[in-house]
């Protein structure tokens, strides 16, 4: 049924568009001014469009050179903080160190396992500058802006953690020390029965 009624409507348009006369009113008109204008607008358009294209690759350039910018700020952060760790690495271990050592209930044999454990940590903390003034200055590790900054923080994170376990062997000495202080004290009590 469907099939029928879309032949008949097929037919019935044919015979229609055949029955009729093909004629034209004549000569299409064009107005010059309308396609002049229409001309300019295309060619401002077309100077808009390679305005728009020079500002894209402007704004390109401008973005790739804030994140250098913003890399090398990372990588400087990231130095300074290293720089404040070793610091502080070096103020303990010639402060508390040498507090710890001069402590008369230090024996002589840990003397030298608290040297060499502190020292450990300094030669550690040393390599670690080092290979970050070889990152830094050499261009021998083809490196981008962005890994040296991973590579920076990475070694941030080890100099914390060198901070932290300097601290708590710090720490731990110390309660060694009080320890042995107070029972020191309570062995050479005099007594008054």
């Amino acid at each position: 049924m469907r099939h029928t009624i879309r032949n008949l409507m097929l037919s019935a348009l044919f015979v229609v568009l055949i029955g009729s006369k093909a004629s034209a009113q004549g000569m299409p008109v064009y107005d010059n001014t309308n396609f002049i204008s229409f001309v300019k607008s295309l060619l401002e358009s077309g100077k808009q469009t390679a305005n728009l294209m020079k500002t894209v690759k402007f704004l390109k350039t401008q973005k790739e050179n804030i994140d250098k910018v913003n890399n090398v700020i990372k990588q400087l952060q990231a130095v300074r903080e290293l720089a404040r760790n070793n610091q502080r690495l070096y103020d303990v271990v010639q402060d508390d160190l040498r507090e710890i050592l001069n402590s008369p209930f230090i024996k002589p044999g840990e003397v030298t396992r608290i040297s060499d454990s502190f020292d450990a940590i300094l030669q550690n903390s040393m390599a670690g500058m080092e290979y970050i003034d070889q990152i830094l200055s050499s261009d021998n590790l083809k490196m981008t802006d962005a890994e040296r900054a991973e590579v920076l923080k990475e070694k941030e994170l080890e100099s914390k953690e060198m901070v932290a376990e300097i601290e708590a062997k710090t720490r731990r000495y110390r309660e060694i020390i009080q320890f042995r202080e107070m029972q020191h004290k309570i062995n050479n009590r005099e007594t008054n029965y």
